[in-house]
């Protein structure tokens, strides 16, 4: 007696949380929707792409401070509101939630938002918050700017102090639509500090890659991502802070 009623009084409970399971599941193992940790991402990658030293999935959510790197011959992209960022192969950076710092490699922008790309002290982002999109590429110590639609701007970030009101016309440029420039990094932001611990190897390991990689990433961004022959010198120049 006891145990029938106790059976029948628990079915409408797993009936419940059956409906849930259906409800939930599925949304879960697509893993298309964007993470709710604010500032999150889905990368979509098809192998050769590493999270945090891990390999990625598929459909991976990545949140602010994940280093990616791209493996030669893979790509990858990044999805966030109102932005994509086209990863090519043999790039190494952190996606910082509004921004993405680029460590090496070539990243393409297209962006609503005002996505901005950082390297070393240079700033990348859209000139106004429509439709926007650029290319940016470090891999030989030349930071080339590619604006592929709208203007954006390239500014240096102050790192110590402000800078005076005669160096600050020249603390930010402009790139314009159809325009491609180059910055050298070492003569706007200053020479790369020394390694100091073993930890830096992997730094030093992305900087040799660089020398190999540049055929293959200079050729991406001049046909796959359709750098232009309009290189103007850069406006940039290195200010004492």
């Amino acid at each position: 007696m006891f145990g029938t009623h106790s059976g029948m009084h628990q079915a409408p409970v797993r009936i419940y949380i059956s409906l849930v399971l259906l409800l939930t599941l599925p949304s879960a193992l697509l893993g298309q929707a964007l993470p709710d940790q604010s500032g999150g991402a889905i990368l979509h990658a098809e192998g050769g792409v590493w999270v945090n030293g891990y390999e990625a999935h598929d459909s991976t959510a990545v949140f602010q401070g994940d280093l990616i790197e791209t493996k030669p011959g893979f790509s990858a992209n990044l999805n966030l509101d109102g932005s994509t960022i086209l990863l090519a192969p043999e790039t190494v950076g952190k996606f910082e939630g509004g921004f993405f710092q680029l460590d090496h490699g070539v990243v393409s922008v297209v962006t609503s938002k005002s996505f901005k790309v950082h390297v070393n002290c240079l700033r990348v982002f859209p000139v106004n918050d429509d439709w926007t999109e650029y290319v940016v590429n470090d891999v030989s110590g030349n930071v080339q700017v590619n604006a592929r639609k709208k203007d954006v701007n390239v500014e240096r970030e102050q790192r110590l102090g402000k800078a005076s009101p005669q160096s600050q016309s020249s603390e930010k440029a402009s790139v314009h639509e159809g325009e491609q420039k180059s910055y050298g990094e070492t003569e706007v932001c200053g020479a790369p500090a020394p390694p100091t611990s073993p930890a830096h190897t992997i730094d030093m390991k992305w900087i040799a890659a660089g020398g190999g990689a540049g055929g293959l990433l200079l050729c991406l961004v001049i046909h796959c991502f359709g750098g232009g022959s309009g290189s103007k010198n850069p406006q940039i120049s290195p200010a004492t802070p």
